[in-house]
């Protein structure tokens, strides 16, 4: 029995260290693919392919293992997106785009920043080839702009509008016998209802209403352009549901033709004026970032800097996911004391989050704007503490379908004392040496007197964001807060009320810092964030896949309640959050 016992120990041992020798063999071979800077060589008539099914975010995770493939990693950059269709423009040897859109898994703004980036490459006079075994709403608005968009016959297309839809937890709560206390400012600081609703209220249905029309109906606009077809004709088809089949995508011509992947690769084949046995010379995004760079860096000693704020945000240090306002602190100061930087360009893609960690950075940003023009770019959503980074900025830039606004706060504690007792049987008694030494606290009901200290703390943080956003934007304290009460913006309503200066990207926001340093096209260099690196975002994933499967080891079918509570426990402290998490199909 003790020699089984052995034997079964050892082998146990032994996979153990065979999976750490592994894990240390694959960051070793990651690094040394990571440290070759190999440039690509682009054949003669090639075709930049760009596969957009991957997560997209503001800058790409550093995969070296795209190398052996010659693709693209799971997460790929904006950055790298509009650098390669802005190089591929200039490239004689890239004869055209392929773009593989189906799912696209980025924001509404950024699938604008692409689309733009494709129109511009059109200039060339170069083709841009579409196909899609399926594709949804936002990967039709990408391929919309192609000379040729195919879908397959056996797929189909996505056109039915958009829609939005959160999610509520007060039954869970409930359940749980978790009493939440919200405070707040704002009729429409909607973030805290599901926490005491089971669905949302009018102020909140209409603000939301208001905001997908609004998207939906830009995107309707520009593919009419794009295709020929009249908006609506477009709304129409969305609303009798008469896309249901590849076919009939073609008949209504938001589509020009129905083909397998072979088809598509025949019609290459012919633009390209291949022979039937030619391959096509594809080159991966992945490769193409490598390849020699046609569009020429300026002078080395007249810098844009752009500093890039992603995810929501938090006090400390950024990690995947988060903005922590140290970093950006530290970002915007290297940038102020840098006397080769000449602007500074804030790009924000964020939902919000910690209002002190928002008012920490909006200091930095005024003493930068103190020496140099300091200039925000909104991406897919600035709203609430991603308002608050950008509204004291010399100017504001958004996309129209960027999510913005939000201006408003709440706090919000949750008093665990009946599921303590009641799930667990834990109780709780305290002595104080004052009436409130212990306030406020989780495990006790507050008393009136309390909960109105915490609402008027709530009020008066409330009432610094809205008289700073008021100077920021130089209106009226009276006008901005007529705008405020945590009400949603696009970019477009925003534009109307005051709340942005201009329409578009990141390149245009680069083009208002250029100018407003008195800087002049070609004078310049910009100087990007780097890349991030992949092995830290795979240990990352891999300790919190870890965890995930400990708490479902250990806890059963409770796990999905201690989710709950875990996102709960983010929101410590008043908040400048953006109402739920929105999620637009």
């Amino acid at each position: 029995m003790w020699q089984f016992i052995k034997y079964v120990f050892a082998t146990i041992v032994g996979l153990f260290l065979f999976s750490l020798l592994g894990f240390f063999l694959f960051i070793g071979l990651a690094a040394a693919l990571g440290s070759s800077e190999e440039k690509t060589n682009v054949e003669k008539n090639s075709v930049l392919k760009l596969n957009l099914n991957n997560s997209i975010q503001e800058v790409s995770v550093d995969n070296p293992f795209a190398e052996l493939t010659g693709g693209q990693g799971d997460v790929i950059g904006l950055l790298d997106i509009k650098s390669a269709l802005a190089n591929a423009k200039l490239d004689p040897n890239i004869k055209g785009v392929y773009l593989d859109v189906q799912y696209p898994m980025v924001g509404w703004a950024s699938a604008e920043e692409i689309r733009d980036a494709i129109i511009d490459f059109k200039k060339s006079k170069k083709f841009v080839y579409a196909y899609g075994e399926v594709m949804t709403e936002k990967a039709y608005y990408l391929a919309s702009v192609a000379d040729k968009i195919y879908l397959n016959p056996a797929g189909g297309m996505e056109w039915n509008g958009l829609s939005a839809e959160y999610d509520f937890y007060k039954g869970t709560l409930d359940k749980l016998e978790i009493k939440p206390l919200v405070f707040r400012v704002g009729e429409y600081k909607s973030a805290v209802e599901p926490f005491f609703r089971e669905n949302m209220s009018d102020a909140s249905k209409l603000q939301n209403q208001v905001l997908i029309n609004t998207i939906f109906n830009h995107a309707v606009e520009n593919i009419a352009k794009s295709r020929g077809i009249s908006a609506a004709q477009l709304k129409n088809l969305a609303d009798s549901l008469s896309i249901d089949a590849p076919q009939d995508a073609l008949k209504y011509k938001l589509i020009t033709h129905v083909g397998y992947y072979d088809e598509v690769e025949t019609s290459l084949k012919n633009e390209l004026k291949l022979k039937e046995d030619d391959k096509i010379k594809f080159v991966g995004l992945g490769k193409y970032i490598k390849a020699d760079k046609l569009i020429k860096d300026g002078p080395s000693d007249r810098r844009i800097a752009v500093i890039i704020g992603e995810g929501a945000i938090m006090s400390g240090k950024s990690n995947d996911g988060n903005i922590g306002s140290e970093t950006i602190m530290e970002e915007l100061r290297k940038a102020r004391k840098d006397k080769k930087v000449k602007a500074v360009v804030l790009r924000i893609n964020s939902p919000g989050g910690s209002a002190l960690a928002s008012d920490v950075m909006w200091r930095e940003v005024q003493l930068t704007r103190k020496e140099k023009p300091v200039i925000a770019s909104m991406s897919d959503v600035a709203a609430s503490g991603g308002y608050y980074m950008a509204m004291g900025c010399d100017k504001i830039v958004a996309q129209p379908n960027t999510i913005t606004g939000s201006i408003g706060v709440f706090s919000v504690l949750f008093n665990f004392e009946d599921t303590f007792r009641n799930k667990l049987g834990i109780t709780f008694d305290r002595v104080n040496t004052n009436a409130h030494a212990d306030w406020p606290s989780v495990t006790r009901d507050m008393t009136p007197f309390e909960n109105n200290r915490l609402q008027k703390s709530t009020e008066n943080i409330y009432a610094t964001f809205t008289r700073k956003a008021a100077e920021g934007r130089k209106m009226p304290l009276a006008k901005l807060q007529a705008l405020a009460s945590g009400r949603v913006w696009s970019g477009k309503e925003a534009k109307e009320n005051g709340l942005i200066d201009e329409f578009g990207g990141l390149d245009k926001a680069i083009q208002v810092a250029a100018k407003a340093a008195k800087l002049k096209e070609g004078d310049y260099r910009i100087k990007y964030p780097a890349e991030k690196n992949m092995v830290e975002q795979f240990i990352n994933k891999l300790t919190g896949n870890a965890e995930e499967q400990l708490m479902q080891q250990k806890l059963g079918d409770f796990a999905p309640y201690l989710k709950v509570l875990k996102k709960l426990q983010q929101m410590q402290g008043t908040q400048a959050r953006l109402p739920y998490d929105i999620v637009i199909k």
